[in-house]
């Protein structure tokens, strides 16, 4: 077999074999097939496409590449929830606490960010002495005991996947759908969970801009879990302006608190019942989703969610005191507001906008090298429907650094876009894909 020939095959409109995908993610993780090969692959992939069966070869080969994490010792369905990413998205950081308490094994895998905000891993070390740098049978004894463990991303979890994207990056073949698709169910998939939920996003802050590239990504990565028998749904949610109203890293652990004691925004707290009760449908510790959005409601209710919050942190060497004490986590030396300078409505706040104001104030990673600063980001008072008159405070700014405050302040009025018609809020939640 020869990558020569495979190349000449796809070119051509064929159909490759799961044993042809199977040479070549093999010899390419091995570095026996040359990247301007695997790169001329990429591309004829990008222009001919793939089917099902194709698309479920290369996920799965790519999943088989490196470690397969073995779940087998937590009792009972593990649920694994995965986000494309966005803007204000701290969603884990309240949902698993939330799922948790209520019955299901969250037994996760993230990674840091890169970009305007931190990830899960980087927003959870505002938690003073917390660590994601556990031992597997940590991580299993964990979850067995406390129903909650997250740690770092393994380098031995689906490594074709990490060098792929990186040689499709500078390709220009990123967007293609089974290509996009196969790269986050092949991590999915490796990572062991009985089911899987997916939060598909999509608008301004999204890598899918439009609804209907969202739902095609969704339906795609359904059935490659269908087709790799576990039961899998994607829920597509709105990401055209920041989700909740913090932006940065202990800023939204703050919210996430909040939201765990029932005072959370309310696109932000929808969001997590919506996922939280199927997650608990999908692990059979609800009949319906009806169900499950009581359980959950209970949850925060009763301070359960809260208590599990705590109880995952000091699990990982966190200071839990900082749970109930918000205050205790990183704050900024400034916080200053950004004013409206005309009267009307916010017709548009663009994502993209709010989340480049972050990055410059030290909230996110420019590079892999970046060093975040944990304490900075914004706070929104003001988004898409809200009236405003002059002088009004859209924003906070929360900041170590004056000259980086004045940039980011002027990089954030112009993610706010002022005028005379109202436009109502849209729904958090826009379909789910089962």
């Amino acid at each position: 077999m020869r990558m020569y020939d495979l190349i000449m095959k796809k070119r051509n409109g064929g159909h490759l074999t799961e044993e042809e995908i199977d040479f070549m993610i093999r010899g390419y993780t091995a570095g026996e097939i040359p990247d301007y090969q695997m790169s001329a692959m990429m591309m004829a992939i990008y222009f001919v496409g793939m089917d099902e069966k194709e698309t479920l070869h290369l996920t799965m080969s790519m999943a088989r590449s490196g470690e397969l994490l073995d779940l087998s010792a937590l009792s009972g369905i593990k649920v694994d929830k995965h986000s494309t990413g966005g803007v204000g998205d701290k969603t884990s950081l309240a949902l698993g606490p939330m799922a948790a308490a209520c019955g299901i094994k969250i037994a996760k895998m993230s990674g840091r960010g890169l970009g305007h905000t931190g990830g899960t891993i980087d927003k959870l070390e505002s938690f003073e002495g917390f660590s994601t740098e556990i031992s597997t049978r940590q991580f299993i004894q964990n979850v067995n005991t406390i129903g909650i463990a997250i740690m770092g991303q393994t380098k031995e979890l689906a490594p074709a996947d990490k060098l792929l994207y990186a040689l499709r990056d500078v390709t220009a073949t990123v967007d293609n759908m089974s290509l996009i698709a196969s790269s986050i169910m092949s991590k999915k998939l490796a990572a062991g969970a009985d089911a899987i939920l997916l939060d598909v996003k999509t608008g301004s802050g999204a890598f899918m801009k439009k609804q209907e590239n969202a739902f095609a990504l969704a339906e795609e990565m359904v059935q490659i879990g269908k087709n790799a028998g576990r039961n899998t749904i994607a829920v597509v949610s709105d990401m055209d302006q920041p989700l909740g109203e913090a932006v940065g890293n202990a800023l939204e652990v703050k919210e996430a608190i909040a939201t765990l004691k029932g005072a959370g925004p309310a696109d932000f707290t929808e969001l997590c019942l919506t996922l939280g009760s199927l997650m608990l449908v999908m692990g059979g510790k609800a009949a319906d989703e009806e169900e499950g959005r009581e359980m959950l409601h209970k949850a925060v209710s009763d301070g359960s969610a809260l208590a599990k919050l705590a109880e995952f942190v000091k699990a990982q060497g966190g200071n839990d005191e900082m749970v109930y004490h918000p205050d205790r986590l990183p704050r900024a030396n400034m916080i200053e507001p950004l004013f409206s300078a005309e009267d009307g409505y916010v017709e548009e706040l663009i994502c993209d906008e709010v989340g480049n104001a972050s990055l410059i104030l030290g909230g996110g990673r420019e590079t892999k090298e970046s060093t975040i600063d944990l304490s900075v980001g914004i706070l929104l008072k003001k988004k898409v429907g809200d009236y405003v008159r002059r002088g009004d405070v859209l924003a906070l700014l929360h900041a170590n650094d004056r000259k980086k405050l004045e940039t980011a302040r002027d990089r954030l009025l112009q993610a706010y876009r002022i005028g005379k018609h109202q436009r109502a809020e849209g729904p958090v939640i826009l379909g789910v894909v089962r």
